[in-house]
C-alpha cells in the first residue's frame, strides 16, 4: 500500500542546504528537473510521541556520535549544541545553510528502522 515516503525541507537557502546534503552528507541523489535535486534517505523508521501540539521532527541515527560529530566537524558542519545523555540516546543538533537544523543522535534503544 505505502511503499515510501517523501520529506520536503523547506529552507532560505535550497541551493545551499542540496551542496550540503550531496557533498558532505555525500547522500545519492536524482534530478528531479532544473536542480531540483531529491535525495536517497539512510534507512528510517518513525515514532508517535504526545505532545500538545502537532509538529514533526528529523533525526538522524549514527552508531557512534562522538565519532560522526568528528567526522562531519571536519567537513565544515556547525553543531549548535553539544553531545548531551537524553536517556533514550546521545543526541546533537547540526546547523543547515539554509537556517535549519538535524538533530542527530545514537540511539541507546532497539531500532526498527533495519527490520
Amino acid at each position: 500500500m505505502i511503499n515510501g515516503a517523501h520529506l520536503i525541507i523547506h529552507s532560505r537557502d535550497a541551493e545551499a542546504d542540496r551542496v550540503f546534503l550531496r557533498d558532505v552528507l555525500g547522500w545519492p541523489h536524482v534530478d528531479a528537473g532544473g536542480g531540483w535535486l531529491v535525495f536517497k534517505l539512510p534507512p528510517a523508521e518513525i515514532a508517535v510521541h504526545p505532545g500538545g501540539s502537532p509538529s514533526h521532527e528529523l533525526f538522524l541515527m549514527c552508531d557512534d556520535v562522538d565519532a560522526t560529530v568528528r567526522e562531519l566537524t571536519a567537513r565544515g558542519v556547525e553543531f549548535t549544541e553539544p553531545v548531551t545523555s537524553v536517556g533514550w540516546g546521545l543526541k546533537t543538533a547540526l546547523r543547515l545553510h539554509g537556517g535549519g537544523e538535524f538533530c542527530l543522535y545514537q540511539p541507546r534503544h532497539p531500532v526498527a528502522h533495519s527490520l
